[in-house]
């Protein structure tokens, strides 16, 4: 899918809509907690205004179910996106309705708003064709910036394509698409796709997609535990689905069909209880006592696992290797970071996939030493299990592609 970008468009003395992704965690004050999202919006913001655009921004945040709901509104994002571009950014009360039509339609080049959460209404989720032409009526083109919402077929996303001469990717949105589909495509070898988090359940076609394009499946988290049982491994109290050993079985075997080395953890830390305070031991995936569970992989399995990132062209990584957010056991994240920076600084190319391995590495520090970090959890699984991904294929697309 080639689409057209910023670069393909004229903007100047004309009012770009803008649908960014300020989906950002509040605390029980307003305050915003990781302002990630809005900061990787401004580069997009700051080309339209700099090349004498103005800008009308929508957003979501949260899941109000179609009312409004104060505690979600965008008022603390307008705040911090001001200070981030040091010019005023008006918070409209609305996201449709003759007050923000005449509010956006006073906007000079240069000025930016924001309008109010578009999930008040129950109309974006619905994808209402009434509601994404009044939206498209706010601009005289469109932008999606919007990455992490690209998998959602709702109105702001998808529906406002139809109603706009032009929608194009800002800066952000290609930069997820050149790295989640185009290197995908054509990875520099060996590609070695890293998975962890609790369940395989949520990666299922994820695995399967990758296994035809990987030369090796690294394997963490939560998530191993139900390979070793599929394996007919003892696994204590640890973390275990059930109804998907089958899938681990048949992941393995697929594995050994198509020559992909799947690599699983050799030794786990284990802890008596869950808790930061509680016992742990290092043993080995054979010897799991029955009463602790797997918290973390053991020392042999990250100096294995940063082996082989090291020797890596292109590392997709998803879901951390532990349970990272107690830091006694987030050392093998750590470990495998560590060892993907310094293989990056070599050329590796390491795709960071959002969500919990995103925050995993920004909270470790290690973020800026990645080649390409997603802003979408979601949509990053989506595009990486082979999806096409409905906000992306509304985008207009490049003449002559």
């Amino acid at each position: 899918m080639v689409k057209k970008t910023l670069s393909d468009i004229e903007v100047s003395g004309k009012r770009a809509l803008v649908r960014v992704d300020f989906n950002v965690p509040l605390s029980e004050d307003q305050e915003i907690t990781d302002d990630t999202r809005i900061r990787a919006a401004v580069p997009t913001i700051q080309h339209l205004l700099e090349s004498g655009a103005s800008v009308v921004l929508m957003s979501h945040l949260g899941r109000p179910k179609g009312s409004a709901v104060p505690e979600m509104s965008l008022a603390p994002a307008a705040v911090r996106l001001s200070e981030l571009l040091d010019i005023e950014v008006e918070l409209v009360p609305d996201c449709v309705g003759s007050f923000v039509e005449e509010r956006a339609a006073a906007l000079l080049p240069g000025q930016v708003m924001l309008l109010e959460n578009l999930r008040y209404k129950p109309e974006e989720e619905a994808n209402d064709p009434d509601f994404a032409k009044a939206l498209a009526g706010l601009g005289d083109l469109y932008v999606n910036d919007a990455f992490g919402a690209a998998h959602r077929g709702h109105a702001s996303t998808e529906g406002i394509a139809h109603h706009v001469p032009v929608s194009v990717s800002g800066l952000l949105m290609e930069r997820e698409i050149t790295y989640l589909d185009g290197t995908l495509r054509q990875p520099a070898r060996p590609f070695v796709a890293i998975l962890g988090g609790a369940k395989i359940s949520g990666k299922i076609e994820v695995i399967e997609n990758l296994l035809d394009k990987v030369d090796a499946l690294i394997v963490g988290g939560g998530m191993s535990y139900t390979f070793f049982k599929a394996m007919g491994l003892e696994i204590g109290v640890s973390l275990l689905e059930e109804d998907r050993i089958q899938v681990a079985r048949d992941i393995i075997l697929h594995c050994s069909e198509r020559n992909v080395e799947l690599i699983l953890p050799i030794d786990v830390v284990v802890a008596d209880r869950f808790a930061i305070d509680a016992q742990t031991q290092v043993v080995n995936r054979d010897s799991m006592p029955a009463e602790w569970e797997g918290v973390d992989i053991g020392p042999a399995t990250r100096a294995l696992y940063s082996e082989r990132v090291s020797q890596a062209g292109t590392v997709v990584w998803n879901g951390p290797l532990g349970v990272f957010e107690m830091e006694p056991f987030a050392q093998g994240t750590l470990s495998v970071a560590q060892a993907l920076v310094q293989a990056t600084e070599r050329g590796t190319i390491s795709i960071i996939g959002g969500g919990d391995t995103a925050a995993a590495v920004t909270q470790m520090g290690l973020a800026d030493g990645m080649t390409h970090i997603s802003t979408g959890g979601g949509a990053s699984l989506e595009c990486m299990g082979g999806r096409i991904l409905p906000g992306i294929v509304a985008l207009s697309d490049k003449e002559n592609a």
